[in-house]
């Protein structure tokens, strides 16, 4: 081996053994101050009021069948849950964005995209959220999160994703 390789190596190798304490900025236990590690860590997955809790363990999405913007019990599960989180959580809007699969003219899948975000917003509405808080947005067969052209794709893709923010302070 060359000095050059030698030296390259011995770097990557310390550079790695910089990398291998998970735990060097915590305390000496290992854990943050309150004692349980990442549980309850605000923005976590675990923190109920970050949106990555909502995201995951509420539900960001429902999904709809062929052609159809009304919403199937299992949907009307995931937006009671979307609905008691943003009534806790009142820093918060939300964009609902209606999705459509890419059978069908683009004008059309538009129109269906605005009717499934429109539903949701609906039934959001009439669980209290307020009116305000809440935009409607159609992409159409746009932005497919699956690509390929069989049942598995399309059901994916006809969907109603619900994007929250903070609200920006006055």
């Amino acid at each position: 081996m060359t000095y050059l390789s030698k030296t390259l190596l011995l770097c990557a190798g310390l550079a790695l053994a910089a990398c291998s304490n998970p735990n060097r900025f915590d305390n000496a236990t290992g854990a943050d101050m309150n004692g349980s590690g990442m549980a309850g860590m605000a923005g976590s997955a675990s923190d109920p009021t970050s949106p990555l809790y909502f995201q995951q363990s509420v539900g960001d999405r429902v999904l709809f069948a062929v052609d159809q913007s009304t919403l199937s019990p299992t949907a009307q599960a995931t937006l009671d849950g979307q609905a008691q989180w943003l009534l806790t959580n009142t820093d918060y809007t939300a964009v609902i964005e209606g999705h459509a699969d890419e059978q069908g003219t683009r004008e059309y899948n538009l129109a269906l995209g605005a009717r499934r975000a429109n539903s949701v917003q609906e039934y959001l509405v009439s669980r209290g959220i307020a009116d305000n808080r809440l935009k409607v947005v159609s992409y159409g067969k746009e932005r497919p999160i699956e690509l390929c052209s069989d049942e598995a794709c399309y059901s994916k893709n006809r969907r109603a994703v619900t994007v929250i923010s903070v609200v920006p302070s006055s």
